[in-house]
């Protein structure tokens, strides 16, 4: 009788232990799901038929379409000042839970203005130098030239010195510590064989881990000579991360016919620009060429509308007012659908309390 009895309570244990976690007992209360919410970022440069910079616009002068899908601007900045939330804007279940597009929050499905604007402010730049044996010449004035650039960066929350040759050498990570990328560039040596697209890519790869505006800014002194990766697949992921690419190139790549097509193509499909300069006061002048870009890009962002295409969607934005139609839009022009993550879990209803008499 009583060993009966053992048998008994252990099987009671067991069964209360595997009641206690089945999927069953789970769903007594409501499923809460968590999705990745998309937030296409768009760092846009407007200029005049001069070339000058055109400030000042509105979101209500911007017209964003994807894959020909008007899309509702989200959240709006104008150069160095941090993005705000438009109101009413916020996603509420329009963008599609199973992709990214470079921006991810993994809060749901409504943010508040202040976690909208906390995704797209500031701007995180990294610098990427050229230290293979092209650079033998040139080494000490294109250091002058990058910390130059570096000190001006006030705007920039925080900023990376990367270098390369065969291999990629992350000299300084991402910081705001400005005194800590200037003795990175000063203490770089020059190396041998050129593989930028292979350092360039894993820079892109490093970049798409931060939210906000990214940067990076090249400076290359010739052609590559060693990478295995396509320059292709580098500007596609640039472009499905939001990262805007800058090169600051000089004479001997920009006479080399592939090098120089691939640095102009890589540059415009992010939104970035390149320049060919002939001495270090070109170098000079390139740096803050582009350090004045970043002072006057608008930031845009928006969460795609369903849309059923799953590869390569491409970005149009225009102006709306007919006088502004004649200003040149500078921006990346799609970006391809990544996976994104999508989970759901129960969340067990509150017992009922127990009745006191």
């Amino acid at each position: 009788m009583l060993k009966r009895l053992s048998v008994t309570l252990v099987l009671i244990v067991v069964l209360s232990v595997f009641v206690g976690t089945s999927p069953v007992a789970q769903e007594s209360g409501p499923p809460r799901i968590n999705v990745t919410v998309d937030l296409v970022q768009l760092n846009v440069a407007v200029t005049d038929s001069k070339g000058k910079y055109v400030t000042g616009l509105r979101p209500q002068d911007f017209i964003i379409a994807e894959d020909g899908i008007p899309e509702d601007i989200a959240t709006y900045g104008e150069g160095n000042v941090s993005a705000r939330a438009l109101p009413g804007k916020t996603p509420s279940g329009a963008a599609s839970p199973d992709a990214t597009a470079g921006q991810q929050n993994d809060s749901g499905a409504s943010l508040s203005g202040s976690e909208l604007s906390s995704l797209v402010e500031g701007a995180n730049v990294f610098v990427l130098f050229d230290t293979s044996n092209y650079m033998y010449r040139g080494f000490v004035f294109a250091q002058d030239a990058i910390a130059d650039f570096v000190r001006s960066l006030e705007g920039a929350d925080k900023v990376a010195f990367y270098s390369y040759s065969r291999d990629l050498s992350r000299a300084a990570v991402l910081t705001s510590d400005r005194s800590q990328v200037l003795r990175a560039a000063r203490t770089t040596v020059a190396g041998d064989d050129a593989a930028l697209y292979n350092c360039l890519l894993l820079t892109v790869q490093d970049a798409a881990h931060f939210t906000g505006r990214k940067v990076i800014v090249v400076f290359s002194n010739g052609p590559d000579n060693y990478s295995m990766v396509p320059p292709e697949d580098v500007a596609e992921l640039a472009q499905s991360t939001g990262t805007t690419i800058y090169m600051v190139s000089t004479q001997e790549a920009h006479l080399e016919p592939i090098s120089n097509a691939v640095f102009q193509r890589m540059t415009a499909a992010t939104g970035g620009k390149v320049y060919f300069a002939r001495n270090w006061k070109d170098e000079q002048n390139a740096f803050a060429s582009i350090r004045d870009d970043l002072a006057h890009l608008y930031s845009l962002s928006y969460y795609p509308k369903p849309n059923p295409n799953r590869g390569w969607r491409t970005i149009t934005v225009k102006l709306v007012n007919e006088q502004h139609k004649r200003y040149h839009i500078r921006t990346r022009d799609g970006y391809r659908l990544q996976r994104s993550r999508l989970s759901a879990e129960y969340v067990p209803t509150a017992a009922p309390a127990a009745d006191s008499k």
